[in-house]
């Protein structure tokens, strides 16, 4: 199952995950109980999916340079291809780039973040994914992980994803793969997984990945929206076509959760690892995990508290 039907019912307390409201059916609040993602269909317009896709493009031949983004490459076809989306595998904290952003603001995404997060809420992290043509040298998949484990901010139930398909995904370019329920288990140690070939740079992946846990692909079609957990397990396959896979996403959180110190936790080789990016690109010498997340967050509904 990828989804839950969409019917009214009264609600219920029995719920951990999502907060009482008048948009998601009891049906929908259980599925996600369950599972730790839900599926929303044809939820952003094509018109926006369209103007993200010229805004990317923009960005791809470097027509503007918004400050703070980290444009991802893959450098061994800038000699064949030169400035174009056939280079540029994700782009990534575009919150400084007004098109691309007003995704993180659209009242039919904030509507159902707010089920997760409450009122207040703080779009911290941004990601236009553009999955290249691959071979089997996996260059472009992402391993199985769990997107807490970039967070140094809980708690982690008032946090949540939203991954919207700008194409149809399946199996063939590399969808989303879930792991229905594993949003209910802690968070696991993670770093770059013993793979034959090229390893992205931040791709962690799980370093004890268990295979007998059930996979869900997401099959979605273009503006369809799937919300989930930070704890879910999750990774994407490679793109076996010769097109493009594109998505956009934002994790959004409560701007009630707070900083956490993540020294001597499995996030702490994370920290080390950004901070020496940090350094080499803005030539700092102090920095911590949580100041890279705080000039990253932004305010887009209510108001800002601690995050």
């Amino acid at each position: 199952p990828t989804s839950a039907q969409v019917t009214v019912v009264p609600h219920s307390e029995r719920f951990c995950y999502t907060l009482d409201n008048d948009l998601l059916s009891t049906e929908q609040r259980q599925f996600y109980e369950d599972n730790g993602y839900l599926l929303i269909r044809s939820l952003v317009s094509d018109e926006d999916i369209e103007r993200f896709r010229k805004a990317f493009t923009r960005i791809c031949k470097r027509e503007v340079k918004p400050p703070g983004m980290m444009i991802m490459k893959d450098e061994s076809l800038k000699s064949q291809f030169g400035q174009s989306e056939k280079v540029v595998n994700k782009v990534q904290d575009f919150q400084e780039d007004e098109e691309l952003f007003r995704y993180c603001t659209l009242p039919e995404v904030l509507k159902y973040v707010e089920c997760f997060t409450g009122p207040n809420i703080m779009a911290m992290h941004t990601m236009l994914i553009n999955k290249l043509p691959d071979s089997e040298k996996q260059t472009f998949l992402h391993p199985m992980h769990q997107d807490l484990h970039y967070f140094p901010f809980r708690p982690a139930s008032l946090i949540v994803c939203a991954w919207t398909a700008m194409e149809r995904t399946d199996q063939d370019n590399g969808c989303l793969v879930v792991q229905p329920g594993t949003h209910k288990t802690a968070l696991k140690p993670h770093g770059y997984p013993d793979l034959e070939g090229k390893t992205n740079k931040l791709f962690h992946g799980l370093l004890d990945e268990d295979e007998k846990i059930p996979k869900v692909h997401l099959v979605m079609e273009k503006g369809d929206t799937v919300f989930f957990h930070p704890l879910l397990i999750h990774g994407s396959g490679i793109n076996r076509t010769s097109g493009f896979r594109k998505s956009i996403s934002c994790h959004f959180a409560s701007s009630e959760c707070h900083y956490i110190d993540v020294k001597n936790t499995t996030q702490e080789h994370l920290e080390k690892e950004l901070q020496e990016m940090v350094y080499k690109k803005y030539n700092t010498t102090s920095v911590e995990l949580k100041d890279i997340w705080n000039f990253r967050a932004r305010l887009v509904q209510g108001k800002r508290i601690n995050l």
